[in-house]
């Protein structure tokens, strides 16, 4: 009889450790199917809120009688037959729902084109980069600091290299600029941010661009005002003369 009940309480507990371990691999198994959708709709969110910055900007812009927010999308908006005053006044209203970009900021080389907004938010840097609040406003003579994910939009700035072209695309011009520095600094570090001896623009992301959890370090990407006014448009060279 001792035998049998020592048996019959062994079977009990390893059914009961059975029982929790299906329950523990249950639990897992959910969380991971929780994770995986929460990922996929961020991925998605972001790939339609940047879509729809591209639009806005175009919309806002383009001089074309019709915008989409994909150029290979077949549902574009046509235009053809709106009035002027009637297309400014849908990207107008585009904006003021979605936040119309400030900027497209482009890297040629690494094919890299991304619209900037203002501000460094989640939400705003799940759409495009953003214009770092208290730097330089574009067009003018100072530093502007711009800040981006570094699993995501800025993820090809590990290949970005001294002398590369970086674009930044305006309502009504484009300033080009060449890279003259790249280097790493602490997050504590804001003097990269301070203006330089040319109009510069300031490429911040996370560092290393691999690394899992916080990144403890800042990537900074600086270029320079180009100053051949043959790279200039038309209104930035009255504004030198």
């Amino acid at each position: 009889m001792s035998n049998q009940r020592s048996v019959t309480s062994s079977e009990d507990r390893n059914s009961a450790r059975m029982k929790v371990r299906h329950g523990i691999e249950r639990l897992l198994l959910a969380g991971g199917v929780v994770l995986m959708l929460a990922y996929a709709a961020a991925t998605i969110h972001s790939q339609v809120m940047y879509r729809a910055g591209m639009w806005t900007f175009r919309t806002l812009n383009s001089g074309s009688q019709a915008v989409s927010p994909d150029r290979n999308h077949s549902g574009a908006v046509d235009f053809s037959l709106w009035s002027s005053q009637r297309v400014e006044a849908y990207g107008r209203a585009v904006a003021r729902r979605l936040g119309a970009p400030i900027a497209m900021l482009s890297v040629p080389r690494l094919a890299l084109r991304v619209p900037v907004f203002e501000g460094t938010d989640e939400l705003t840097l799940n759409r495009g980069v953003g214009r770092i609040e208290g730097t330089e406003k574009f067009g003018g003579e100072g530093n502007v600091g711009i800040a981006g994910h570094r699993d995501g939009f800025f993820r090809s700035l590990k290949e970005v290299r001294l002398g590369d072209r970086i674009e930044l695309g305006l309502a009504r011009q484009k300033l080009v600029y060449t890279v003259d520095r790249i280097t790493v600094v602490s997050p504590r570090d804001v003097t990269v941010l301070r203006a330089r001896s040319n109009p510069s623009v300031t490429l911040v992301t996370c560092y290393p661009f691999y690394f899992v959890g916080g990144a403890p370090q800042r990537y900074i990407v600086q270029a320079s005002l180009v100053n051949s006014n043959s790279e200039l448009t038309e209104d930035r060279k009255e504004k030198r003369q």
